[in-house]
């Protein structure tokens, strides 16, 4: 029910971290990917990884916070593809990191272009295709801490919440139409974006030291949950946020 053979996907942050595991575990899984970021030269990389398990792959180079240029990536990867059965809204995260007080409200905006806005622009280009077939998955990634309080990143923390939030809209408005939207909730995970947190071994730890499971997550842990969003195994589950956190919120 996982089988994947001969569908398709569009995941954007595709050149490392989550959105890399999750583009290499859907091809393994027998789909062909279009791979979205800004970097080419990492895209590359990762077309390799993709083509080495028989499947295509599509470098699809693009700034999601950019609307047009979301427009322009989905109507590419529908004609380099002949079709997109799968969404991985991934691209996302945060440099700031501090209390409120002090952000400055370009940084919460710079934030929310990243988190919030690529989802919009994206599920509305994609979502219209998705519509007109009648079928699709949509997978948000968002995060833990869209559903809890975040103090010190409290504009991550608001972005994820809108995610989810649209993510259930999304569901309600579309499922009719067969297409299913699902957000994906990571806990703390191991990726470049916060290599400053998880190489300190103190900290590391002190920050997963109230989970089930004490330790953080590898992207590729992302990968199962992924495919099963986005294969027959869910055909009847939408508006969810699938929590793979090792035990945090609970």
């Amino acid at each position: 029910m996982t089988d994947l053979t001969g569908r398709t996907a569009l995941v954007t942050g595709a050149s490392r971290g989550i959105g890399r595991a999750i583009a290499v575990g859907l091809a393994r899984a027998g789909a062909d990917v279009a791979l979205s970021a800004r970097d080419e030269a990492r895209l590359a990389e990762v077309r390799t990884e993709v083509e080495a398990l028989g499947r295509r792959a599509l470098v699809l180079p693009a700034d999601v916070t950019d609307a047009e240029q979301c427009v322009r990536l989905a109507a590419q990867a529908v004609e380099g593809l002949g079709q997109l059965d799968v969404l991985v809204n991934n691209a996302g995260g945060s440099s700031f990191l501090g209390p409120f007080t002090e952000l400055r409200f370009r940084g919460w905006e710079k934030v929310m272009r990243l988190n919030v806005d690529s989802v919009v622009h994206l599920s509305q280009a994609v979502g219209r295709h998705m519509l007109e077939r009648r079928t699709g998955s949509v997978i948000n990634v968002a995060s833990v801490a869209g559903l809890k309080g975040t103090p010190a990143l409290a504009p991550y923390g608001a972005s994820k919440a809108a995610v989810i939030s649209l993510t259930r809209s999304l569901a309600l408005e579309w499922g009719t139409s067969g297409v299913r939207v699902n957000a994906l909730c990571p806990g703390w995970t191991r990726t470049d974006l916060n290599a400053d947190l998880w190489r300190d071994e103190a900290l590391a730890a002190s920050l997963v030291a109230t989970t089930g499971m004490k330790r953080w997550a590898s992207p590729e842990e992302m990968v199962g949950p992924t495919v099963f969003l986005a294969s027959d195994a869910s055909s009847f589950v939408t508006g969810q946020a699938l929590v793979v956190d090792g035990g945090e919120l609970a």
